[in-house]
């Protein structure tokens, strides 16, 4: 069952903690990221699969975000093509970020999960 409340916290965090630890070099994202998702599962307990799931669905999250803004500023700036441009790219961030957030979310949420179980 996934839980709305540490979803948005995981989001916020691995905005915040992606750019934090960013400063350090191109592998601090991804640590940022990872601990993102390990506070998530943390937060969610009941074993690892739950953890992994909402820590997964928060990352997820940021891509749709992200996507959404791409297509507005899209359509702000290009008029319809920049519309269909936005939408492209946004399709493709969003694919690119549930297939991140799977692998590194998703592992710190299932050790989170299981810490916490």
């Amino acid at each position: 069952m996934v839980n709305w409340g540490a979803v948005v916290v995981g989001f916020i965090l691995s905005v915040v903690l992606s750019w934090l630890f960013g400063l350090l070099g191109d592998w601090g994202v991804y640590l940022g990221l990872f601990i993102a998702g390990l506070i998530v599962g943390l937060m969610v307990g009941d074993g690892a699969l739950n953890g992994a799931w909402n820590a997964a669905i928060a990352g997820a999250f940021g891509g749709i975000i992200l996507a959404i803004l791409i297509v507005i500023a899209g359509t702000l700036f290009g008029g319809a093509a920049g519309f269909l441009a936005g939408l492209f790219t946004g399709i493709l961030l969003v694919v690119a970020m549930i297939i991140q957030s799977l692998i590194l979310m998703g592992i710190g949420g299932a050790i989170g999960g299981a810490i916490k179980d």
